[in-house]
């Protein structure tokens, strides 16, 4: 979704591996109109996992965006 405030605009990132897709037909996700949700799964047609993905997303995504991500364990 996108989030206001502030004079700011943010935007999250989903990365929908196995996701239950169905749940997308009660919202217009990202506010766009007529357009459709997917996940990996569905587009690879084979059961994708997050723990499959996610340290390939994270590598690519820091050298997409040239940056360095820090994790904390405190998500608050």
């Amino acid at each position: 979704g996108v989030h206001c405030g502030n004079h700011i605009t943010s935007h999250g990132l989903a990365l929908n591996c196995c996701t239950d897709l169905t749940w997308f037909d009660h919202i217009v996700p990202c506010g766009l109109e007529g357009k459709g949700v997917t996940s990996l799964s569905r587009e690879l047609g084979r059961h994708v996992t997050v723990d499959h993905v996610l340290q390939p997303f994270l590598d690519s995504f820091q050298e997409v965006f040239d940056c360095t991500l820090v994790f904390s364990e405190d998500p608050g």
